[in-house]
């Protein structure tokens, strides 16, 4: 059975950093491309990184540019999120995903497997 468990989250201020984590389990981590997710409340769930299967290639999208870093360590089977000047927008749950799909695909649906949430909240 494939449990991905993200932490790492909790309440800062803006332009604060933090740092999430993703422990995968139950399934083969270096075959697998991992995303970042985030929902905050009342809207739909977005793309925010994706590193493919050896970290030789990362997506973001356009408002976490230059701020976030995806990063992954297969023997560890982890895949991070380093969050830097973090700002109140930036509030939601944060979902890791694994997929064996295209990482330049950044809809849902094209990720198999998805954490439970870690909550990041940025006061301003």
């Amino acid at each position: 059975q494939v449990h991905l468990v993200e932490s790492g989250g909790g309440l800062v201020q803006a332009g604060d950093s933090l740092r999430l984590s993703c422990a995968a389990s139950g399934l083969t981590f270096s075959f697998y491309h991992m995303g970042w997710f985030r929902q905050a409340p009342g809207k739909e769930r977005e793309f925010v990184a994706a590193i493919n299967w050896n970290a030789g290639n990362t997506e973001y999208t356009d408002s976490v540019k230059g701020r976030f870093t995806i990063s992954r360590d297969n023997a560890k089977n982890t895949v991070y999120l380093q969050m830097n000047s973090l700002k109140a927008e930036d509030t939601a749950v944060y979902y890791c995903a694994a997929t064996m799909g295209r990482i330049t695909s950044r809809h849902p649906t094209t990720y198999d497997y998805w954490g439970q949430g870690t909550q990041v909240t940025v006061s301003s």
